[in-house]
């Protein structure tokens, strides 16, 4: 399976990435159900190692090759590369779960 982005706007902060997800789609709703002076916006902090997987969702990258880069990046011992290997697929199915992804 191939990730590929969903959420339009992210920024960078040193090694971590925040994504901005909008609270609404509909133009009317952000005018009259969000307050003046208030973000229209979700943002999502992403840890270090989230940032870095969602650098490499490219939309050409299928999941097992995203595990492998990862594992090149943070060499551990080989029985924690298992571990590893959980933790993305966990990381990519809680992103598709929440929107921010898409699977190909």
């Amino acid at each position: 399976m191939i990730p590929v982005r969903n959420v339009g706007e992210f920024t960078r902060e040193g090694e971590k990435t925040t994504l901005h997800v909008p609270k609404f789609k509909s133009p009317w709703m952000l005018k009259w159900l969000i307050p003046p002076r208030r973000s229209k916006q979700f943002r999502i902090h992403l840890d270090e190692m989230g940032s870095k997987v969602w650098d490499l969702i490219d939309g050409v990258k299928d999941t097992k090759e995203i595990c492998r880069r990862m594992k090149e990046t943070m060499p551990s011992e080989p029985e924690k590369a298992d571990a590893l290997d959980l933790r993305i697929t966990e990381f990519l199915r809680r992103l598709y779960k929440n929107r921010f992804i898409v699977f190909k």
